[in-house]
C-alpha cells in the first residue's frame, strides 16, 4: 500500500506559521509508528520528541514535537485518510453468538444502527442494546420458515452500492441505507452432514441468505466490511475498539479475502455432499486450516500442512512436526490401523517403511522385539503402539533417540518419563480412521484413489501346492503379507513368530528385495529357518522362491497372477514348501 511521504522541510517552513496546520492525505492516518517514521526519514536533521493524536475524526489532527538545527519546534498537521470509512450502520445475523456480546456493547457506544433479524435480534435485544428488525427496511416478514429474510433490494442495494453519486442517488431515490458492515455466522452444514444421515435436517443447513450477504458485502469491500464466521469476532471487536469504528481499506480487504474463503469452502462441502457416490467429474476439495511448517521434505522446500490434526491426536509437547514427520506418521497410523484390535503390537519406521514391526502378549516385549528386528535403523525413527504406553515400557524407550511416539495414550509416570525430552513428540491417537480415499499432486492434475483397506486373512488364501501350511504358518503368513503391503514397492517381508525378521523394499528387481530381506535378517543375528515370506506382487520367475528356500523360508504368500505362477508353484512342490495365493496385489509407490 502506497503512502504520502511526510516532507520535513515542508513541515519546517510551515513550522513557524502554525495557525495553518499541514494537510497532508495517507492511506492510513491512524498509524502513529509510520507516521513518526516519515518524518524522522531526514534523520540528521530531524529529532522528534513527540506525536500525540489531536483530534480522532477524519481528517486526522497531530501534534509533533521535534528538534531542527538544534532548536526546538511543535507543528500541528492534519492527515486526511483517503481510505477510511466509519461504521455507522450494521446488519447481524448469525448462527454462533457466542463472542458478539462485547462486539454490540462497542457497536451500541458507537452509536451505531443495527438492523437483525429473527433468533440474532432476540439475542440482540437481551443483551439491551438496540436494533432495528429488517422487515422494517424490506416490509416483509420472515416468509417460507425463514427461508427467506434478507434476500431483498433494500438489504442488498444498501450493501453492493458504491459509495458514489451516482449510486448514492439510486440509495436515496429507493430509500435504501447504506450498510457499512455484515456480520454473518453460516448455519453448521459439515457439523450436521457429521452428525445425521437425514437429508431433510442436512438441507435446511445450507445457508442461502447469509452466504447471499457474505459476497455481496466481501464484493464491496472498498465500502463496506465483512465478517464471515465466528472466527473473526475477536478481530473486528479489536478494530473497533482501536480505530474508534474506522477501517480502512487494508482492514476491510482482508476480511474480504476471509469471507470468499469461508463462502468457497461451504461451497465445496455442499458440493461433496451431493456428489457423494457419484463418478467423480470435477475435483473439489478444502482443507483447513493451514499450518506453516519449519520447512518441506528438505530445508529449502516450504511446507503447510492442512488440516486439523488435533481430530486424530492429542499432542503432548516435543517440537513443531516437521513435513517429514507428519509423512512418517501417516505411514505409521496405516500400519497401526491394521493390528488396532489385535494382541500388543509395536513398530518403528523410518522413511515411511517399517524396520521393526511385531506382536506379542504385552506392548514392553512387542516393543523389545520390534527394535530387535533392525536397531540401527530405529534411531530417529517414529514409533507406534496399539496399546497404552506403561511406565516400564516408557523406561526402555527412553534410551533411544526417536523423533516421535503414538499410542492410544500414556501411564501418567510415562509421561513424566517420556517428556522430560523436550523435544521428543508424544502423540495419543484418538481413532485409526484416515479417511476412504487418496491423493498425490502430480504432473499438471491430482490423482485419487481408494485407500487399500484390504487385509489378507487365512479367509483369502488359496493353497496352490501339495504342501498345506500350518496353523501358525498362516498367522505368519498373514502377519507377512500385512508388512509386505506397507513396505514400498518391490518388496519382500520374512516374518517368524509374528515378527519381522527381515525386509527389502523398494527396489526395482523383486530379486534384490529377496537378497536384502535375507541379508537383513541374517545381519541382526536372526535364524531365518522356519521363516515366511510375502510378497507385495506376483514373482514373474521362480527365482526368489528358490533364494528364500535356499535361506530357510518355509513358507510362501504372494497375489499370484502371472503366466509363470505354475513355476513358482512347481518349484514349491519339488521342495516341500507350502505356497497360497490371496489374488490381491499392494503396490506401494
Amino acid at each position: 500500500m502506497g503512502h504520502t511521504q511526510i516532507n520535513p522541510k515542508k513541515i519546517g517552513s510551515l513550522a513557524h506559521n502554525t495557525r495553518e496546520p499541514a494537510k497532508i492525505k495517507e492511506e492510513n492516518p491512524l498509524n502513529k509508528n509510520l507516521i513518526c517514521e516519515q518524518v524522522k526519514y531526514n534523520r540528521h536533521k530531524f529529532e522528534v520528541k513527540k506525536i500525540t493524536l489531536v483530534r480522532f475524526a477524519n481528517p486526522f489532527s497531530y501534534s509533533i514535537e521535534y528538534h531542527y538545527l538544534c532548536a526546538k519546534y511543535s507543528l500541528t498537521f492534519e492527515i486526511s485518510g483517503m481510505s477510511l470509512k466509519k461504521v455507522k450502520s450494521a446488519l447481524i445475523s448469525v448462527y454462533h453468538k457466542t463472542g458478539l456480546e462485547e462486539i454490540l456493547q462497542e457497536l451500541r457506544k458507537q452509536d451505531v444502527v443495527i438492523y437483525s433479524t429473527g433468533g440474532t435480534q432476540k439475542f440482540i435485544e437481551a443483551q439491551g442494546v438496540e436494533v432495528q428488525a429488517v422487515e422494517t427496511l424490506t416490509s416483509y416478514p420472515s416468509i417460507l420458515d425463514g427461508r427467506v429474510k434478507t434476500l431483498h433490494p433494500k438489504i442488498f442495494g444498501g450493501l453492493l452500492a458504491r459509495r458514489e453519486e451516482n449510486h448514492l442517488a439510486q440509495l436515496a431515490e429507493y430509500d435504501i441505507p447504506e450498510l457499512d458492515l455484515v456480520i454473518v455466522d453460516l448455519y453448521p452444514f459439515e457439523e450436521t452432514v457429521a452428525s445425521t444421515d437425514d437429508e431433510a435436517t442436512i438441507i435446511e443447513k445450507i445457508d442461502i441468505g447469509g452466504i447471499s450477504l457474505i459476497r455481496a458485502a466481501a464484493k464491496n469491500f472498498q465500502d463496506v466490511v465483512v465478517v464471515p464466521s465466528q472466527n473473526e469476532y475477536p478481530e473486528l471487536l479489536e478494530i473497533l475498539r482501536e480505530k474508534n469504528g474506522f477501517t480502512d481499506k487494508a482492514d476491510r480487504k482482508q476480511f474480504a479475502k476471509k469471507a470468499f474463503e469461508v463462502s468457497s469452502h461451504y461451497d465445496v462441502a455442499i458440493f461433496n455432499y451431493f456428489a457423494d457416490g457419484d463418478e467423480p467429474s470435477v475435483f473439489k476439495r478444502s482443507v483447513k486450516p493451514a499450518k506453516v511448517l519449519r520447512y518441506g521434505e528438505n530445508p529449502h522446500q516450504q511446507g503447510i500442512f492442512y488440516g486439523e490434526l488435533e481430530d486424530l491426536f492429542d499432542i503432548h509437547g516435543g517440537k513443531a512436526l516437521s513435513f517429514n514427520n507428519l509423512v512418517d506418521i501417516d505411514a505409521a497410523v496405516s500400519l497401526m490401523a491394521e493390528f488396532k484390535d489385535e494382541d500388543p503390537t509395536f513398530a518403528i519406521l523410518k522413511h515411511t517403511n517399517a524396520c521393526g514391526l511385531a506382536t506379542r502378549e504385552t506392548i514392553n516385549e512387542a516393543w523389545h522385539a520390534a527394535l530387535a528386528c533392525d536397531n540401527i535403523s530405529a534411531f530417529g525413527g517414529i514409533l507406534i503402539a496399539n496399546r497404552p504406553i506403561d511406565e516400564a515400557t516408557a523406561t526402555e524407550i527412553n534410551n533411544l533417540f526417536y523423533e516421535v511416539l503414538i499410542a492410544p495414550s500414556f501411564d501418567d509416570a510415562a509421561l513424566a518419563i517420556l517428556s522430560k525430552k523436550k523435544k521428543r513428540i508424544l502423540m495419543s491417537i484418538k481413532h485409526w480412521d484416515l479417511g476412504k480415499v487418496m491423493h498425490k499432486n502430480l504432473l499438471n492434475g491430482v490423482l485419487q484413489q481408494d485407500r487399500d483397506t484390504k487385509v489378507d486373512t487365512a479367509e483369502d488364501f488359496s493353497t496352490v501346492t501339495d504342501t498345506k501350511p500350518t496353523d501358525m504358518q498362516i498367522k505368519d503368513l498373514e502377519f507377512a503379507s500385512i508388512c509386505a503391503k506397507h513396505l514400498k514397492s518391490n518388496t519382500i517381508a520374512l516374518v517368524k513368530n509374528k515378527q519381522m525378521i527381515g525386509m527389502g523394499c523398494g527396489q526395482t528387481s523383486r530379486v534384490d528385495s529377496c537378497n536384502q530381506a535375507i541379508a537383513k535378517a541374517k545381519q541382526f543375528g536372526f535364524d531365518i529357518e522356519g521363516a515366511v515370506m510375502a510378497s507385495d506382487a506376483f514373482f514373474p520367475f521362480p527365482d526368489c522362491v528358490e533364494i528364500a528356500h535356499k535361506a530357510g523360508i518355509r513358507a510362501v504368500v504372494q497375489p499370484g497372477g502371472s503366466i509363470n505362477d505354475k513355476l513358482s508353484i512347481a518349484y514349491c512342490n519339488e521342495h516341500n514348501i507350502p505356497m497360497v495365493l490371496t489374488g490381491t496385489r499392494h503396490f506401494k509407490h
